[in-house]
């Protein structure tokens, strides 16, 4: 996908975060959960961004000993040893750092590592994925029971509960609700988009905001009588995810240059894993989505 897969070692961060949100653009499940808290979890391989940003916010982090490639915050988490992309896993590589359980993301990959993974000795625990507000708080909730945190799980999972409540009750009287087309890549001029189902669809939801695409699941190419048709007042994009397209690239685009956004020039970039996480980090990426679509009318 031209526009943002890098030609660089510093873009593998990238190309994970691409992946990522396409791979996760099926509708929302929470089937096949398994639940359950590891008998010994002194030494955790923690797959998936927000499952390892959840394992820091509750103050486990001494319990991890390695991490995937999406997980990249705190930046702490960095210091981990990297086993790979979520979704190119090896069992060799997840193996090699000898773990007493394996905390992973549902959707993790592909489906014959997975198996190996699970049929392994070490303890396999998945942690389901929603994007919506109870979503979060149970993805929360079951890392906290899988690490043996069960209270710091749910105090964490009380304050992002308020701070969703907040953002929901400040976006509750908007009655014009904003169009937001997500862009994930553009190719050769084509648009990449959002449809439902997806965790951009998730977080323009949280933001109090409606998803310009909603005849698809997953992402798609747009023609551009479609994107004229969306009517999106704004334009929104990952930032630090590689090299994307500009402003310029955007609205040289006839069919996007046309829209409400285009004619406003409506683009909002945000970061990747801040956008896309759904972790602790959700409701403030929700608030800073609606305040950039909403100005005033949302509070601090």
């Amino acid at each position: 996908m031209a526009g943002l897969v890098p030609a660089c070692r510093s873009g593998g961060r990238a190309l994970a975060f691409v992946i990522f949100a396409l791979a996760a653009a099926s509708p929302v499940a929470r089937a096949n959960e398994t639940k359950g808290a590891f008998a010994d979890p002194s030494r955790i391989a923690s797959i998936g961004g927000s499952v390892t940003e959840i394992a820091f916010a509750l103050g486990e982090a001494d319990k991890l000993v390695a991490r995937d490639s999406t997980s990249v915050y705190p930046q702490e988490a960095l210091k981990l040893p990297d086993v790979g992309y979520m979704r190119q896993l090896s069992p060799e590589g997840v193996l090699s750092v000898h773990p007493s359980g394996i905390l992973a993301l549902q959707g993790s990959g592909p489906k014959e590592a997975v198996d190996v993974l699970k049929k392994a000795e070490v303890p396999y625990i998945e942690v389901a994925e929603a994007y919506d507000h109870e979503g979060v708080l149970a993805k929360i909730r079951l890392v906290g029971q899988a690490l043996g945190a069960d209270a710091a799980a749910e105090a964490l999972a009380r304050q992002v509960d308020g701070k969703l409540k907040a953002v929901e009750a400040q976006t509750a009287a908007i009655s014009d609700r904003k169009r937001v087309l997500f862009v994930l890549s553009v190719q050769q001029g084509k648009v990449m988009a959002s449809g439902i189902g997806t965790t951009a669809d998730g977080m323009i939801r949280l933001s109090g905001a409606v998803n310009a695409i909603d005849g698809f699941h997953g992402y798609r190419p747009l023609a551009d009588e479609a994107i004229i048709n969306a009517r999106p007042d704004a334009i929104l994009l990952m930032s630090n995810a590689g090299p994307g397209p500009s402003d310029a690239d955007l609205l040289g685009i006839p069919a996007l240059a046309a829209t409400p956004a285009g004619q406003q020039k409506a683009i909002i970039r945000m970061d990747a894993g801040y956008l896309l996480g759904f972790g602790p980090r959700t409701a403030d990426a929700a608030h800073d989505l609606a305040r950039q679509l909403y100005g005033k009318a949302i509070g601090d």
